[in-house]
């Protein structure tokens, strides 16, 4: 049996390259003791990866050139070596980038196929739907009445993050998105109130038109432009939750920062990154306040799909230029 599996085979300088990546073909892998082997159903491509591509220190360990890359992946379990864990359970893992994975059994966490869609696990009931709400409940420290700009408001993370502040009772919930076919569907599926395609003018001056009385919260998953016209939006004691920065990621110099940060002081603004992994203890409580909300349709969801394992790199491309609506999942 063969496995294909990517493999990063040099370091990418600005936009990444096919030829920094080759898939490759390797033996199914056979599990050890306390292991299982996987294979692999759906698998996640997110922008965070563009990061560990590079060698640059960050918060995750850089993907060693020429061995096989990592990332968010549900399957079937085809063989156990561990007690809990049977053949034919489904199980999400972080082994992708591949069709087999053998892995430890205490890296496996089981889902129900039966309670929602294996895909699922990767987006609205997993890690994406998590960040949108720590992002929004803890780190920004939303409350009722708020009003609230979330930028790529179309992607994964961002979708979620506008349909949880509607839930929560936010007086006003703007986005942006790339394209007029996204600003239609923040609007009239996700419920936002208003939405601007960022490409069709200068962002600050779309946000003052969408958001007149100013904004009470800032989701960032953008950076550069969006994030100096949140600064200048903002109301006083205004929060921003910095998740993601795509617009800088394949940049081969520092971007500058806003021009105005002095901002903060005027308006006793905070500015506060975050990342998902810290806030994991949130996990149960939103699943028992988000299963509920996506079983009812009040929490809607979208995912571009590709197919197939040799497809994986162009999938990841593909949410680097924004072309997905919602969660980008891979197929196998």
């Amino acid at each position: 049996m063969i496995n294909r599996e990517w493999h990063l085979v040099s370091r990418p300088v600005g936009w990444p390259k096919t030829e920094d990546f080759a898939l490759v073909e390797a033996e199914v892998p056979t599990p050890g003791e306390g292991q299982v082997l996987v294979r692999n159903k759906y698998l996640s491509v997110d922008p965070y990866m563009r990061g560990r591509m590079s060698a640059a220190k960050s918060y995750a360990d850089p993907y060693e050139l020429g061995k096989v890359m990592q990332g968010g992946a549900v399957g079937e379990v085809v063989e156990s070596n561990a007690e809990g864990i049977a053949v034919g359970d489904h199980v999400l893992h972080f082994f992708g980038w591949r069709e087999y994975a053998a892995l430890d059994a205490r890296h496996a966490v089981k889902v129900d196929a039966d309670a929602a869609p294996l895909s699922t696990y990767l987006g609205v009931l997993g890690m994406t739907g998590l960040t949108a709400y720590a992002g929004l409940l803890r780190t920004a420290a939303f409350k009722e009445g708020d009003a609230v700009f979330v930028s790529g408001a179309a992607g994964a993370v961002g979708s979620q993050v506008g349909q949880i502040a509607r839930l929560k009772g936010a007086s006003r919930v703007i986005g942006s998105a790339g394209s007029d076919e996204k600003v239609k569907l923040l609007v009239e599926e996700y419920g936002f109130d208003a939405a601007f395609n960022y490409r069709n003018g200068p962002v600050a001056e779309q946000l003052k038109q969408a958001a007149p009385d100013g904004i009470d919260v800032y989701f960032d998953n953008v950076g550069g432009e969006h994030l100096e016209a949140a600064i200048g939006r903002l109301n006083r004691n205004g929060r921003i939750a910095v998740c993601g920065m795509i617009s800088v990621y394949n940049d081969t110099e520092p971007a500058p920062g806003p021009r105005n940060l002095a901002r903060l002081i005027q308006t006793r603004g905070r500015i506060e990154g975050f990342l998902v992994g810290d806030h994991y203890d949130l996990q149960p409580q939103f699943v028992q306040e988000g299963g509920p909300w996506v079983a009812s349709g009040g929490l809607k969801y979208r995912e571009t799909v590709v197919e197939g394992i040799e497809n994986n790199l162009e999938a990841f491309f593909g949410v680097l230029r924004g072309d997905n609506i919602g969660k980008m999942i891979v197929k196998l």
